[in-house]
């Protein structure tokens, strides 16, 4: 039997090593989907309930294994539908590579049916790399180039492979004019930066007083490093939404998130520090970073085009986080006044003190802060979590600690609702030894969590550790969206817009063969976490939550605070009392300045 280009494109990811393939079905790959047919289903297809779902899985994969995550979609639509989850790869560094059908070469130009300009469609997400295989000699240096461009640039490269061409008897390049060859092998160096450079940052970290540290994914494989740094400085750390598993939160100096969903002792870190060190982030608001022209600073990142943005760095310093900051911190001088380190110190003592008061607020009926609190102290050691984009980005962020080997995730610069299921999938099937905690709202889970409890269903008995919770706050509302238009623009909640269907997401798990747990009021959501965690198989847990309860910023001012609670008088009546005795009490520890 000849080799086909679908047999042969099999052959080369098996190659390089890929496992699992996150997928969906058309006949615009069923030359390939034939050839894994013969090939017994190596690399493992894995089938999402929709395209978008197969991209977020090949992230989750991606993100939480540190290897190239694999997708593929059929033409026209399915080709269409991958977008969402590929650019989640692409702003959050992440290396995915897309394999997609296309209608055959002799129909293309026609308008035949599903025929899209799949490179103008693909030419932003997949900008780094991006190629239609037309003849079989083009393999395996397009599949090759396209694996080691996604891993090496930390982005997403496409493959566009005609229906007709996948059947064709596969021919390799010959040593000939005008073929390519290819070979195996991912490895490349890990910089770092010229003597002269550390010295000019050694000289200001070392001229600081008031030391503050900034990481993010990129200093995942540096936590000892920044530890030891942070240790001779003197300095807190606080962490961009991304990075919040490269430091324990365990950690007296660090901080924990900075940003919208950030800490109030990340915060004050940043408005009160006379230096500042960033490494491996992008974080993207400035306006949370110390006042130009009040922080010396300097910035350490792999990616020579990523730096310089965001502050007015004096050294910006290009080179594998680890090995930089290891030829940086012998030129370092230890800081003997620790005032500055018991300061932070005594705020983030004082900010968790603060997290468990507000977690134990009365709302009704649910406070989801407890919800995150209590799950928090129970997690296992090796825990995985996946957040979903909403008001759940905000508790995960304030009140999950990070501790042990836990690693966590959301979708970070494109913030798009959805991934938190998908993630987890992909990630249970990269770990399928490592307990999986999907955290999201009910917006994103009638967005896409609820389909995905299908694929749940499907394939949990296969993995070695069965554990995998969906924690659901049902309030029937978006609620990130209102607390927006309340805090931003003073505007009461749009219901049209805002208010969800009444769905039973424990009910819909039991129907599926999964575990469901209801909770409906305070003293119900311990005992709902310990089933929940206790379940033989995957379970999802619901948390009837109060959607009243402010997911409020650092930097948020009173004007804002007052603006938002006039807009929920306005916007329910019924509850107007309650609101002006205790809203801003509720809010009051929490915003900078206020005691």
């Amino acid at each position: 039997m000849s080799t086909t280009v679908g047999d042969y494109v099999l052959q080369r990811l098996r190659d390089w090593g890929v496992e699992h393939v996150f997928g969906y079905a058309g006949d615009g790959i069923n030359g390939l989907l034939s050839a894994w047919q013969k090939a017994d289903n190596q690399p493992r297809f894995v089938q999402a309930r929709h395209e978008e779902m197969a991209a977020f899985e090949a992230v989750g994969y991606a993100k939480f294994t540190g290897r190239v995550g694999v997708c593929t979609a059929t033409s026209g639509p399915g080709a269409i539908h991958l977008l969402n989850g590929l650019y989640d790869a692409k702003l959050d560094h992440v290396p995915v590579v897309a394999i997609v059908g296309q209608t055959a070469r002799s129909a293309m130009g026609g308008s035949y049916q599903q025929e899209v300009d799949l490179h103008t469609l693909f030419k932003d997400v997949a900008s780094d790399y991006c190629e239609t295989v037309m003849v079989a000699e083009q393999l395996p240096n397009v599949l090759d180039r396209a694996i080691r461009i996604a891993a090496a640039r930390r982005t997403v490269t496409a493959l566009i492979i005609p229906s007709d061409v996948q059947e064709l008897e596969y021919t390799a390049p010959s040593h000939a004019f005008k073929m390519v060859p290819s070979s195996l092998d991912l490895t490349w160096s890990a910089p770092v930066p010229a003597a002269e450079q550390l010295e000019r940052a050694a000289e200001i970290l070392n001229a600081g007083s008031r030391v503050a540290v900034l990481v993010g994914q990129g200093a995942r494989g540096a936590a000892s490093e920044v530890t030891e740094l942070a240790e001779i400085t003197g300095a807190g750390v606080a962490k961009a939404l991304l990075g919040k598993d490269v430091l324990s939160d365990e950690l007296p100096w660090v901080t924990g998130s900075i940003g919208l969903l950030g800490t109030r002792p990340s915060y004050e870190l940043m408005m009160d520090c006379d230096t500042l060190l960033i490494v491996g982030s992008n974080f993207p608001y400035s306006q949370f970073l110390p006042e130009f022209g009040k922080a010396r600073a300097i910035q350490v990142d792999l990616d020579p085009t990523m730096v310089g943005m965001r502050y007015p760095f004096e050294v910006n310093l290009v080179g594998d986080a680890a090995r930089t900051l290891r030829a940086l911190i012998p030129l370092l001088q230890r800081k003997e006044d620790r005032s500055w380190r018991s300061g932070v110190e005594s705020n983030v003592r004082r900010w968790w003190e603060v997290m468990e008061r507000r977690a134990h607020t009365s709302a009704d009926p649910i406070n989801p802060e407890l919800v995150f609190h209590e799950l928090s102290q129970r997690l296992p050691s090796d825990a995985i979590l996946a957040a979903d984009s909403g008001s759940a980005a905000n508790w995960y962020a304030r009140h999950i600690r990070i501790r042990g080997e836990m690693r966590g995730s959301l979708s970070g610069t494109l913030a798009t609702m959805g991934p938190g299921v998908p993630y987890v999938i992909g990630a249970k099937f990269g770990l399928p030894d490592r307990p999986g905690y999907a955290l999201v709202g009910d917006g994103a889970m009638q967005m896409n969590g609820i389909n995905e409890l299908i694929t749940i269903a499907k394939y949990w008995q296969e993995w070695a550790d069965p554990r995998l919770v969906v924690a659901v706050l049902h309030n029937n509302d978006l609620n990130q969206v209102t607390w927006e238009l309340r805090a931003m623009g003073g505007s009461p909640q749009f219901l049209p817009s805002q208010e969800l269907p009444e769905f039973p997401y424990a009910g819909y798990a039991r129907l599926l063969g999964l575990h469901g747990v209801t909770a409906e009021k305070p003293e119900e959501v311990v005992p709902a976490w310990e089933e929940a965690l206790r379940a033989d198989r995957p379970c999802v847990v619901e948390f009837r939550t109060d959607p009243a309860v402010p997911p409020i910023p650092p930097h948020a001012t009173w004007d804002q605070i007052e603006k938002a609670a006039e807009s929920i008088v306005r916007g329910d009546s019924d509850r107007s009392s309650m609101i002006k005795q205790g809203f801003k009490s509720k809010v009051q520890e929490f915003l900078p300045g206020r005691s």
